[in-house]
């Protein structure tokens, strides 16, 4: 039996254990990433994760058709949680309304849902349904068993454990239907032993295997969490009571299917936000895991602020071999990797042994009875003692010194010193303080010459000393200074490309969206003059300052009018114990997108709990008056402004502008300016073009 969803799903009978494939088609999608996880657009189909709906219908999915309208379009959208609620019956004893009018077809879905059993049993109704039309109970809405595994069209593997963990009831044999919340060791191990194929009559469905055969998963949902996703994190949790929760067969599923993206709902009553940092499986080709527990859209209204309820997310399918990827920078260490649950404590009467620390250990452990190594199958060995540990795969590069034969861990150059005795840096890392990749930043001669104290005292490194100008990276007087970007230098200002601009100047044809300003045209306007923030530019400077900058935005401008390009002018004013050095960042975008930039920024702050002033002029007043207050401000094309008052002890990325431009231009991969920087011969290459095509507009020639 062959179902169709819409036109862009495909699937046989999905009521009993199997795999589901979808076909994708749109192009245009909204994602999220990054380390302060904003929201990104790219070229990969993005996906749209919301919390538990409780019954809440026709709002979420006013919800849902508002956002994919305004950004989307979204090609399905994952629903965790419990999206019916508790079941429940009207006053006369019949199908509540509300769920009657879904069944019908009277409340429609205005995209693909895909929706799992949450912490209440699913009413009848909704079970009946499902079992009749092979797993929807309405159009658009498809029900997904227990232990689903789902291979998109794409190639894009999801995994999904629904119910709730009962360690009492876990190890029994309650049924694997809706009829129950609970998931049990069968539901676990029907997950991680999938193994269904299509009957051959569905000739466009292809199985990828079971997941014992490929064991790696995209994306998992489930309604609980791991009880170690909270260890070796530092974002803090919404309430101290999540630190306790958790499944621990959940923590088993995690290590073996690996996923790279794992969504949940039970984070506490009222479900609470919370997201945590990604680690890395460094056996797994560097492979980033990162959890998300979303709040509720439905449900009882509860004092406070509202928990953020959804999710937009890009994810490229998984290759073989795999694209070796970055390590996040805010990356921790693999809580399931590094860490092992509580010990419990010994039973009374229990006899001393090792294990308790009442006993000398006797050297290495063995394993209990029926224990196997998930390494090697062996039962004489813990998995950190297997010699099979050590080997990486045939195709790894250790990322340190980009050598086979070793996993990072064993990498025999990690205890190599640098220029200055200090341990020596991996590939690719630069020293703020002079631009050397042989020593960091803490034992930079620069730095320390200059009367930085590296001493510790009472266990903490002492306040950093300000960078003057003669270490800046902008200052002129600078003898690390890229010179050979510099494009104008006026009485007040200088403009510059930046190294690793957004717009890519040797790859466009790989993006649809770069403009044809000669040499990238991504550059910044520099104030010659050392001071942290615009705002805070000496009185008897400021006005020859402004007025120069001013000439210089007008004659961007018309330069990229000749490209059917606008200028979007940004500046990140934040203070910090080092300095910092002022400057604009200008990019030009098509003009056809100079009418989405305020929705973008508006949209992305929001979910990272940026909130825009009112009145931008009189924010800016403020700043003004009060120099050291950190502000961020974008000019749009059309001249207006935007302005966020940063808070003390809030955090706020330095990168939140390039992630809205790279989101709205689709270019998540010139996400990271790092990964974009280009040999000094191209970028003389671009410095020159650029230059000799600015020169009719320059204002100080």
């Amino acid at each position: 039996m062959e179902q169709k969803i819409d036109g862009i799903c495909r699937t046989s009978n999905v009521i009993n254990n199997r795999e589901l494939r979808f076909s994708e088609s749109v192009s245009f999608l909204w994602a999220w990433v990054n380390t302060s996880c904003s929201l990104l657009t790219t070229s990969d189909p993005v996906r749209l994760t919301v919390g538990a709906a409780y019954g809440a219908f026709r709002e979420l999915f006013a919800k849902i058709k508002s956002i994919d309208t305004k950004h989307g379009k979204f090609d399905f959208v994952l629903c965790v949680g419990d999206f019916f609620g508790v079941p429940k019956e009207s006053e006369n004893g019949s199908q509540d309304e509300e769920l009657k009018n879904l069944l019908d077809g009277e409340i429609e879905a205005p995209l693909e849902l895909l929706i799992m059993q949450g912490e209440h049993p699913l009413p009848q109704s909704v079970v009946e349904k499902a079992g009749k039309s092979g797993g929807y109970v309405a159009k658009n809405i498809f029900l997904l068993q227990k232990f689903t595994v789902m291979t998109t069209a794409s190639n894009l593997r999801i995994a999904c454990l629904g119910g709730i963990y009962d360690s009492s009831k876990y190890d029994s044999d309650l049924p694997q239907d809706f009829s129950s919340p609970y998931f049990t060791k069968t539901t676990v191990d029907k997950l991680l032993s999938n193994t269904t194929t299509p009957t051959p009559k569905h000739q466009n469905f292809s199985s990828l295997g079971s997941i014992k055969e490929q064991q790696l998963i995209d994306v998992l949902i489930t309604n609980a969490w791991p009880t170690l996703i909270t260890q070796l994190s530092n974002a803090p949790l919404p309430a101290p009571d999540l630190a306790l929760i958790g499944a621990p067969p959940l923590d088993h599923v995690v290590r073996t299917i690996k996923p790279r993206y794992h969504f949940a709902a039970g984070g506490g009553e009222p479900p609470k936000f919370w997201e945590r940092e990604p680690f890395v499986w460094d056996a797994e080709e560097g492979r980033t895991t990162r959890f998300l527990s979303l709040g509720a859209f439905g449900g009882e209204p509860v004092a406070g602020k509202k928990q953020r309820w959804f999710y937009a997310f890009s994810i490229a399918p998984h290759t073989n071999p795999p694209t070796p990827t970055p390590r996040p920078a805010n990356a921790t260490k693999n809580p399931f990797a590094e860490s092992q649950p509580p010990k419990r404590p010994p039973a009374e009467g229990e006899p001393d042994n090792y294990i308790w620390g009442n006993v000398d250990h006797p050297g290495k452990r063995k394993p209990r009875a029926g224990y196997k190594c998930r390494k090697c199958d062996s039962t004489e060995h813990f998995i950190d003692d297997c010699p099979e540990r050590a080997k990486p795969p045939d195709d790894y590069i250790c990322k340190r010194c980009n050598n086979p034969g070793h996993f990072v861990r064993d990498c025999p150059t990690k205890h190599q010193m640098g220029d200055t005795g200090g341990k020596k840096p991996p590939n690719g890392y630069v020293c703020r303080g002079c631009a050397s990749s042989e020593h960091y930043l803490d034992d930079c001669p620069v730095i320390t010459q200059g009367g930085r104290s590296t001493e510790r005292r009472g266990g903490k490194r002492g306040p950093p000393r300000e960078i003057g100008p003669e270490e800046c990276w902008f200052c002129l007087s600078n003898p690390s200074l890229a010179k050979h970007l510099i494009v104008s230098i006026g009485s007040e200002c200088y403009v510059t490309l930046p190294k690793g601009q957004i717009v890519p100047t040797h790859t466009q044809m790989d993006h649809a969206n770069v403009s044809s300003v000669p040499g990238g045209g991504h550059v910044l306007i520099v104030p010659i003059a050392h001071f942290p923030t615009m705002s805070s530019i000496a009185p008897d400077l400021a006005g020859p300052a402004f007025a120069e900058i001013d000439r210089y935005k007008v004659a961007l401008k018309e330069l990229y009018a000749k490209s059917d390009a606008v200028p979007v002018f940004f500046e990140v004013a934040r203070h910090s114990a080092k300095g910092g050095h002022a400057h604009i960042q200008t990019v030009p975008i098509p003009s056809n997108l100079g009418n989405r930039v305020e929705d973008a920024f508006t949209e992305q702050g929001k979910m990272q709990g940026i909130e825009f002033e009112s009145d931008p002029e009189a924010a800016l007043s403020a700043c003004r008056q009060e120099s050291n207050r950190g502000y961020f401000r974008v000019d749009l094309p059309d001249g207006r402004k935007m302005v966020h008052l940063m808070q003390d002890h809030v955090p706020f990325s330095v990168q939140f502008g390039r992630q809205v431009l790279v989101t709205l231009l689709r270019m998540p991969d010139r996400l990271d300016w790092k990964q974009c920087a280009l040999s000094e011969d191209e970028d003389r290459a671009d410095a020159l073009a650029f230059k000799t095509a600015f020169a009719q507009f320059d204002p100080t020639l």
